[in-house]
């Protein structure tokens, strides 16, 4: 009997400290987490303007100065830009295209045009492009405390 609580121990507590699979940056995301799709991030939201949540989603762009921001791809084809809380690491460069799993706070928000206009001049926008830039924009955006670059 002991060994058979032994053996019950041993796998729940191996199991609760399974890691996804990949690159890890800042707290990265644990396995046993509810991930939701991108994608669903707004209904998963419901009514709030913020949800601590953890999602996957596609990488779309990466910030050309040094990785501190990201966006994933949406069905609606406009990008949902990803913060790193307190900017405490950076992405590499090269992920475009690579799947991602997310820990943080989705949230609904307006963004201001001097934001705006300081995020295109980070993905190299044009300074025409960047003079466009006139009206706030309300967007989904997610701060991120941990990130997981899936190995697949």
């Amino acid at each position: 009997m002991l060994t058979l609580a032994v053996a019950a121990f041993t796998t729940v507590a191996f199991a609760q400290q399974a890691e996804l699979k990949g690159k890890i940056f800042g707290t990265g995301v644990s396995a046993d987490s509810k991930v939701v799709p991108a994608a669903k991030m707004e209904q998963a939201m419901g009514e709030n303007k913020t949800a601590d949540l953890q999602i996957q989603g596609e990488v779309a762009d990466v910030c050309k100065k040094k990785g501190c921001w990201i966006t994933l791809k949406m069905p609606d084809g406009k990008p949902m830009r990803v913060t790193f809380k307190d900017y405490a690491f950076f992405m590499p460069m090269d992920i475009v295209g690579k799947k991602v799993v997310l820990d943080g706070i989705a949230k609904k928000q307006t963004i201001s045009v001097e934001t705006l206009r300081h995020y295109a001049e980070d993905a190299n926008k044009s300074a025409e492009e960047v003079a466009k830039i006139t009206e706030p924009k309300k967007e989904l955006a997610f701060e991120a405390k941990g990130v997981v670059i899936l190995d697949k």
